[in-house]
């Protein structure tokens, strides 16, 4: 029998997605894999109702259907100030782990260097080796997860084909403020590589920080990838609607390759879609005052059992310490966790490069009684544990 592939053979599974069976076989509450426990809005939910009577059955336009790509050209110009041509720079995927994919298909040969910031979301890297290309990895420190300058440069100077940026990052809830991300942008454009950002979160920030969008910084359009998607901003993380932003020659070579990874995203979910892409300011005003509400709650929660924490900026997930539990594998930690207190969590070395074994990440992506629950069940923790 012929031998497997070398480049996959290190790979495991989704660390996310295993503490979420862990979780379902302990009936754990699971605040491992990010995704709400809330319906999507109404109105997408009522217009979903209206296209399955609808001739929206069969494939639409591979890059995705006209009226979705200009209802969101129109919407990533109101926020970011960028002006993007829905028919020459944007191209609807599947889920924004296919953008992610598709953009380092397109720009990366095998061999080529992509700088990623550690902590990270698990795909990074794997979509780098998946590309054939190397990662370099560039610590973000905590508690604040910023990054040093010096050490960045270094980086740059092995001439990397690209940098990845998540903004607002996934564990750690960092927001790059606008001077980090212009001295990204500035390295960038010394050492001639490309920027890809992942910005799911984009509408999900709490006060003061605000999102900048690498593609508006000056000079940034042409050499910025932006993948995104509709999951976290809308709550349809099952739809997986995503896309990529780039400029008109590395979109031409994105259709191509997301052409024959998937063909096109669903139909029917896009056109359901559109009705949420044309929202109203109010609903993003909205949906930051929902998360920071729950953040709120969540960390006061931890904050009144006397758990360590991380501080989110963005996103929605904090990193717990477990330290004084004296754990030698946070993986043996997540799942005692499930198993005898009854919480899901993702132990932190999956995101990290660095030997970093005192996090395990949460999220607060829930209702409210999901979030007490998890904290009642919280509230007994040394005891469960003996620590």
């Amino acid at each position: 029998m012929p031998s497997l592939s070398d480049r996959t053979a290190n790979f495991t599974d989704s660390v996310i997605r295993r503490m979420t069976r862990i979780s379902n076989q302990y009936g754990a509450v699971n605040l491992s894999q990010g995704f709400p426990d809330f319906e999507p809005p109404e109105e997408i939910l009522k217009r979903l109702a209206e296209v399955t009577r609808e001739d929206f059955h069969q494939y639409s336009t591979t890059w995705g259907a006209q009226n979705f790509r200009e209802a969101l050209a129109a919407k990533i110009n109101h926020f970011s100030g960028v002006t993007v041509n829905p028919d020459e720079e944007l191209v609807v995927t599947c889920g924004s782990t296919e953008a992610m994919m598709a953009a380092m298909m397109s720009v990366t040969n095998p061999g080529d260097k992509v700088i990623v910031f550690s902590p990270f979301y698990e795909n990074y890297g794997a979509d780098t080796i998946l590309s054939g290309a190397e990662p370099i990895y560039v610590p973000l420190v905590p508690p604040d997860f910023s990054f040093d300058a010096d050490v960045l440069e270094d980086a740059f100077r092995k001439n990397p084909k690209a940098i990845i940026v998540c903004n607002p990052s996934n564990p750690c809830g960092k927001v790059f403020t606008r001077e980090e991300l212009t001295a990204i942008s500035d390295l960038a454009k010394k050492y001639d590589a490309f920027v890809i950002t992942d910005e799911v979160y984009e509408h999900i920030l709490y006060k003061p920080n605000v999102h900048t969008y690498m593609a508006s910084l000056p000079r940034m359009k042409d050499r910025t990838i932006t993948c995104n998607s509709l999951s976290k901003t809308y709550s349809i993380t099952g739809w997986r609607l995503g896309y990529t932003q780039a400029n008109p020659e590395i979109t031409e070579r994105i259709k191509k390759v997301h052409d024959f990874l998937t063909v096109g995203a669903a139909a029917p979910l896009q056109e359901a879609a559109v009705t949420g892409l044309k929202f109203g300011d109010e609903y993003y005003q909205a949906l930051q005052e929902k998360y920071t509400h729950k953040r709120n709650l969540f960390l006061q929660g931890l904050d009144s059992i006397g758990i360590k924490h991380t501080v989110p900026e963005g996103a929605y997930y904090v990193l717990i310490d477990i330290s004084e539990f004296a754990y030698e594998s946070d993986l043996e930690f997540a799942e005692v966790l499930a198993r005898d207190v009854g919480v899901g969590s993702v132990p932190g070395s999956s995101f990290f490069r660095e030997p970093e074994n005192r996090y395990v990440r949460l999220h607060f992506a829930k209702k409210d009684e999901t979030l007490n629950e998890a904290l009642n069940r919280l509230s007994d923790i040394r005891r469960k544990l003996k620590a």
